[in-house]
C-alpha cells in the first residue's frame, strides 16, 4: 500500500512536467522560470532514486516493485528536459537583449 501511495505522489507531481515543458518551449523565454527551483526539484529526484537504491527491502524486492522507480525516473527525465528547455530560452533571451 505504501508503494502504491508512493505512486500517486509522484504522479500527481509528474503529471504537470509535459506541459510545463510545452508551454516553455512555445514561450521561448525564461521569464516566469527559476532555475534554483529546478535544480532543486532534480536534486530531490536523485535523493529519491537514491533512496531506493540504498534501502535493502525495496531492492530485495525490486522486481515486484520496480515501478516505483521507474516513475521517480520518467519524472527526473521531465524536469531535465525542462531544465533544457530553460538553458535554451535563456540563450534566446541573451541573444534578444543584445539585438536590442
Amino acid at each position: 500500500m505504501a508503494e502504491i501511495l508512493e505512486i500517486i505522489m509522484i504522479v500527481s507531481f509528474g503529471a504537470s512536467w509535459p506541459l510545463n515543458v510545452i508551454k516553455s518551449y512555445k514561450a521561448r523565454t525564461t521569464k516566469g522560470k527559476s532555475l534554483p527551483f529546478l535544480l532543486l526539484i532534480l536534486f530531490g529526484y536523485v535523493a529519491g532514486i537514491t533512496s531506493k537504491f540504498v534501502n535493502e527491502a525495496y531492492m530485495a524486492a525490486f522486481a515486484q516493485k520496480w515501478y516505483v522507480l521507474f516513475f521517480y525516473i520518467l519524472n527526473f527525465v521531465m524536469v531535465s528536459a525542462d531544465l533544457l528547455v530553460y538553458i535554451r530560452n535563456y540563450r534566446l533571451d541573451r541573444k534578444a537583449k543584445e539585438e536590442n
